[in-house]
């Protein structure tokens, strides 16, 4: 093991293979099936699925790259190495240091070098409220892949560091889709069940959190509950994963295995994109009406959420700290909302969003981008540090990779990370749900229940399950 310094990630940086073997073949009909065929494969320990904007969908898989960032120490491994730095209660700023290094290494190549990984929402009390309630856990993970596929309408990339690589993908490319291990799915009234767990608990937070707003503590507080699933049956992500798609209109969607979780996930909206000619964007998304098949149901809903006084104020209050969290990164006078209260359909609920852009100052970059709008203002509350303490207190257990982000970002600078809702996780034998809703002066406990359920809807129905 090499212990490292503060900036000196040089070897590490340096012991990184790139991706310097390339195919391009056909393009395939249908990217979420292929994607997901690739994630079955196996091909490593550690995998991600990634659909980006614009009907790109993303696989990469490797084993011995990466950073892993604790509170208080972060490690990265290439080679058969391990190099360790501590990271002064900074994780983002060590995790960055590390990044930029790679990219200096990797200056030559025109594509730069790509990373997959995930931040865990505990990182939220290092940068915005308690560092004593951040935990043990890793905080942030990411992968530098062997081998990735980039799967558009006009061609198939393959990219690996080596010839094997590249011809293992394109042969299982080539193969005709085999018949996938069967799954069980799950019933409509048992995905009720698996719905319905935990909600007397949950509705009694919502009331202590609502106590708290009227006596001046904070304004708005996120609060979720969590729905772990049956025990004594293996939960199939891949097979979730597709069927879920199907059914879902994400911002953004993926499937992973890595840094220790399991997930399969269709974000209504992402953290933040920030693109390699600065620009950054956030979307935040709060206020919910269900979704059906009823289109017009679905229209009177919309114009109930679109005249609601609690969530138009619940929106307001988002963008409004959105718009004050990109100032501190972007050039004054850049920040514009581009788009106010639209309503956008997410599954099994439609939403009230807006999108806040700017350009990033010359001395910031998408870390420092990150940490001023991580973790989403849609999934902690307002203001963040009360929030944060309030969650805390009213919401049982660390929430882990719910209320994190998943991203994938380059090191010419582009990153993309999507907010994790909507998302089943899995973390050793266990395997859960999670939703949340707005609480503000103006909740009752009734309604941010019926609010949850409509969110889970998103993905419980679509739940499969291994079968012998």
């Amino acid at each position: 093991m090499s212990t490292g310094t503060r900036n000196s990630w040089d070897a590490w940086a340096g012991s990184v293979p790139q991706l310097t073997c390339t195919s391009t073949q056909a393009p395939c009909h249908d990217p979420a099936a292929t994607a997901t065929r690739l994630a079955r494969a196996g091909l490593a320990d550690q995998y991600m699925v990634y659909e980006a904007e614009g009907g790109a969908w993303h696989f990469a898989a490797g084993s011995s790259v990466s950073l892993t960032a604790h509170a208080n120490v972060i490690t990265a491994r290439a080679a058969g190495r391990t190099w360790t730095s501590p990271t002064g209660r900074r994780p983002l700023t060590e995790f960055a240091a590390a990044l930029r290094a790679l990219s200096a290494m990797h200056a030559a190549d025109s594509i730069g070098t790509h990373f997959y990984g995930w931040a865990a929402f505990e990182l939220a009390h290092l940068l915005h409220a308690d560092p004593e309630a951040t935990g043990e856990k890793p905080l942030l993970h990411a992968l530098i892949p062997s081998v990735e596929v980039t799967l558009t309408g006009e061609h198939t990339v393959v990219r690996a560091v080596d010839e094997a690589w590249v011809r293992k993908v394109a042969d299982l490319l080539a193969e005709a889709p085999e018949r996938q291990p069967a799954s069980g799915g799950t019933t409509p009234e048992g995905a009720e069940r698996i719905i319905a767990a935990g909600t007397a608990a949950y509705g009694s937070a919502v009331a202590r959190t609502v106590e708290d707003i009227r006596a001046g503590l904070l304004e708005k507080a996120v609060v979720s509950r969590k729905v772990p699933l049956p025990a004594g049956q293996t939960v199939d992500f891949p097979a979730t994963y597709l069927a879920g798609r199907r059914a879902n209109t994400p911002a953004r969607s993926y499937l992973l295995d890595l840094g220790g979780y399991r997930a399969a996930g269709f974000s209504p909206e992402t953290v933040l994109e920030v693109g390699e000619n600065g620009r950054v964007s956030t979307q935040p998304l709060a206020g919910t009406r269900a979704r059906s098949a009823d289109s017009a149901e679905n229209d009177r809903r919309r114009a109930e959420l679109l005249t609601d006084p609690k969530e138009i104020h619940e929106h307001a209050v988002s963008v409004r700290l959105a718009w004050d969290e990109m100032a501190a990164v972007c050039r004054p006078g850049s920040v514009v909302v581009e788009e106010f209260m639209a309503v956008r359909p997410r599954g099994s609920v439609q939403h009230l969003a807006s999108r806040v852009t700017g350009r990033l100052r010359p001395d910031s970059g998408p870390w420092d981008a990150f940490a001023a709008l991580f973790p989403a203002i849609t999934a902690t509350g307002v203001s963040k540090r009360d929030a944060l303490r309030a969650l805390a207190r009213h919401e049982e257990g660390p929430r882990g990779l719910y209320g994190g982000a998943v991203f994938r970002g380059g090191t010419a600078g582009a990153l993309d990370a999507a907010l994790v809702l909507r998302t089943l996780i899995g973390e050793g034998d266990e395997a859960w749900l999670r939703a949340g809703a707005g609480v503000t002066a103006q909740s009752s406990p009734e309604r941010e229940i019926e609010e949850t359920c409509e969110k889970l809807r998103s993905v419980a129905p679509h739940l499969r399950f291994a079968t012998d």
